[in-house]
């Protein structure tokens, strides 16, 4: 297999890293934290200019018809300036979720408003008592004259505040009662009765809390046929740990860049920190889990297409690694900057606080190693 970035991708990652690098600075970061919608519109114009919005969306719908691969290359430059914007919520869920269980109607009046930016997206699926588990769904969708009846809870959904619509699941009830299946509902942030409560991620960004109480639709509100919902619901959450964990790497990334310079640098007794032999293991220690960790993304990126259960396997093995590795490295990184790694003065403690926020998404290590090793048995 050739791991080597073809000349479209290695252009790719140089225009994100450049274009996050000249954007993001300390300044910019503490001004989106205290912005009411947590990030940039004018940004995410930028985005939409660059094609970065139109990456993974097929070309019929004014897409690049990118893969996984270049999402996590677009990721791993979000990760290194802690970007804000709500790429993964819009791009990496909500979109493909249109794109894989939508109509050919709902894909050409969605899509193209993706791709030019006037359209954002949520996936509203969490709820309290699902501990994580996606087939755990407690909101209710009722079949009526008029369309649909949903009702129901949903908690941490990645930027829908933002959003202009948004995805949610849902047990389909028809005429008949229940039906076992779990519908994907196309729900606009506007409509009457859904309630959102939002408040800001642990490093940066936000997130909100949804109530639908009797939230009227219309019939073509459910996304695609009416099919089972669920395997989609897998499928895109698997890709979007495999976006995560190259973020999580980007982070990490610049934790040991950041570290590796303020250990030479600082001088005590003086010598620098970096001529200690103590201090050199543990950097050392840093860049191995680094590099461990970029290939479990890679993996990851790559099995998104591959068959369920080996493409499960896969993202649940990368967040698990991912997460112990991130702690690790932020864990360290505080150490070694002392008491300033603690201070607002230095942001390693911003990007310690968004791999922290990383290892919670969609199910923490624990998790994650637990349902690797049953999708192992069943394999």
């Amino acid at each position: 297999m050739d791991l080597n970035l073809s000349e479209e991708q290695r252009l790719l990652r140089e225009s994100a890293e450049r274009f996050v690098a000249e954007s993001y600075d300390a300044d910019h970061r503490r001004k989106m934290a205290n912005d009411p919608s947590g990030f940039s519109p004018a940004v995410w114009k930028q985005f939409a200019e660059l094609g970065w919005l139109a990456l993974p969306i097929p070309e019929e719908f004014d897409g690049l018809g990118a893969g996984a691969v270049e999402i996590s290359i677009l990721m791993e430059a979000f990760g290194r300036g802690l970007v804000s914007e709500p790429y993964l919520a819009t791009v990496v869920l909500g979109a493909a979720l249109i794109d894989r269980c939508g109509t050919l109607e709902q894909k050409q009046a969605r899509l193209p408003k993706v791709v030019d930016g006037s359209l954002k997206l949520a996936f509203a699926h969490s709820e309290r008592a699902a501990r994580f588990d996606l087939a755990e769904v407690a909101t209710i969708a009722h079949k009526v004259a008029q369309g649909w009846r949903l009702s129901g809870s949903k908690i941490a959904v990645l930027d829908g505040h933002a959003a202009d619509e948004i995805i949610v699941s849902a047990h389909v009830h028809d005429h008949q009662g229940p039906s076992g299946r779990i519908g994907l509902f196309l729900v606009p942030a506007k409509t009457p009765s859904v309630a959102i409560r939002d408040y800001e991620r642990l490093g940066g960004g936000r997130a909100c809390n949804i109530e639908l109480s009797d939230v009227q639709l219309l019939e073509d509100a459910l996304l695609g046929d009416g099919h089972d919902a669920l395997p989609a619901i897998e499928w895109a959450v698997d890709r979007a740990i495999a976006a995560l964990g190259a973020e999580a790497v980007g982070i990490m990334q610049t934790l040991l860049d950041t570290t590796l310079e303020y250990t030479k640098i600082r001088k005590q007794f003086g010598r620098p920190l970096s001529a200690n032999q103590v201090i050199r293991h543990r950097l050392a220690d840093m860049a191995m889990q680094v590099d461990e960790s970029r290939s479990m993304a890679l993996r990851a990126a790559l099995k998104t297409d591959s068959p369920p259960i080996e493409r499960a396997r896969a993202a649940s093995g990368a967040k698990a690694k991912i997460g112990r590795c991130a702690r690790f490295v932020g864990e360290q990184a505080i150490q070694l900057h002392g008491g300033m790694g603690v201070t607002e003065e230095l942001e390693v403690g911003a990007y310690f606080k968004r791999l922290v926020a990383f290892d919670t998404l969609f199910g923490g290590s624990a998790h994650h190693y637990s349902r690797h090793a049953r999708l192992g048995r069943t394999a």
